[in-house]
């Protein structure tokens, strides 16, 4: 059974291959399915699904692309992210609740380019679209930015010294909450999932109160396989899935260069995500759970 990647991101939100590269990387991998989840963007679907279209129609190995994007949510203070898999993403209703969503986050980068200013670098909101066209600027942006630009001795100390939470240049943004993005994710046809619960670091009751909770919203995976995994965490979130009737999913969370030593499909060596959870998930989707 082929290996299948159900979490990646191209240099439409914060990774370093393009939708395109990331196909063709997909079929040199082999993997029977790439599902590309971008942050709060889905600018890089059409470009995968069309890539792969054509390899196809050639005669060339290809892969089957999953149109999904990544919400970045809030939920009792901390960041909860939902990946939305076999999403309508080109439905209207869908598009704008998504705009407005994105809308949030260019105020808050023009906030920080400010900010930025104050501490005597040359940065504007503009300069960064210039520099990354077509993305949607996170963090990662500004890092590379700040590097490239010799204000910083690496991505790390970027953070430090000018992005990461505490410090005086950081602005947070108004985010959905998980339920909203479930919410918004299963009226444009997806699969919400709970994407690393383990990274919340809320507990074992916590994150059970919250699978439960938004199970009750219509949520219908979790993702039981990832990178950074212990063995203990792959336990742990198949018993959930099996508590809460959850469909299983798992990724890379691939972002290429941004994201050293970590590699499409396998992570850092030892992920496997089988065939089979994909056709589990399709099954549910064609019975319209």
């Amino acid at each position: 059974m082929r290996a299948i990647d159900l979490h990646t991101h191209t240099s439409k939100s914060d990774g370093s291959y393009t939708p395109t590269e990331l196909v063709d990387y997909a079929v040199e991998k082999n993997l029977a399915a790439l599902a590309i989840t971008d942050h709060d963007s889905i600018e890089g679907l059409d470009e995968a699904v069309a890539h792969a279209a054509a390899l196809k129609e050639r005669g060339l190995p290809s892969v089957e692309v999953i149109p999904g994007i990544e919400f970045s949510t809030k939920y009792e203070k901390r960041d909860v992210h939902i990946v939305g898999l076999y999403i309508s993403y080109k439905k209207e209703s869908f598009r704008d609740a998504l705009c407005s969503f994105v809308n949030s986050r260019v105020s808050r980068n023009r906030k920080m380019c400010e900010n930025l200013q104050g501490a005597g670098i040359d940065i504007t909101y503009e300069k960064l679209l210039a520099m990354y066209p077509g993305a949607v600027i996170t963090r990662a942006h500004y890092a590379s930015y700040l590097l490239a630009h010799g204000y910083v001795k690496s991505r790390q100390d970027a953070f430090a010294r000018y992005l990461g939470d505490h410090t005086k240049y950081f602005v947070p943004r108004e985010k959905v909450t998980p339920s909203q993005a479930v919410e918004l994710i299963l009226k444009a046809d997806g699969v919400p999932i709970l994407a690393h619960p383990p990274l919340y670091h809320m507990g074992n009751d916590r994150l059970e109160a919250l699978v439960a909770f938004l199970k009750a919203d219509g949520l219908m995976g979790i993702e039981v396989f990832y990178s950074t995994y212990s063995n203990q965490d792959t336990r742990d979130m198949q018993r959930l899935a099996d508590k809460y009737e959850l469909l299983v999913s798992g990724g890379s969370d691939f972002h290429g260069a941004n994201k050293p030593g970590l590699d499409l499909g396998c992570g850092y060596g030892r992920l496997y995500v089988p065939e089979d959870a994909l056709f589990k998930i399709k099954a549910a989707l064609a019975r319209g759970i």
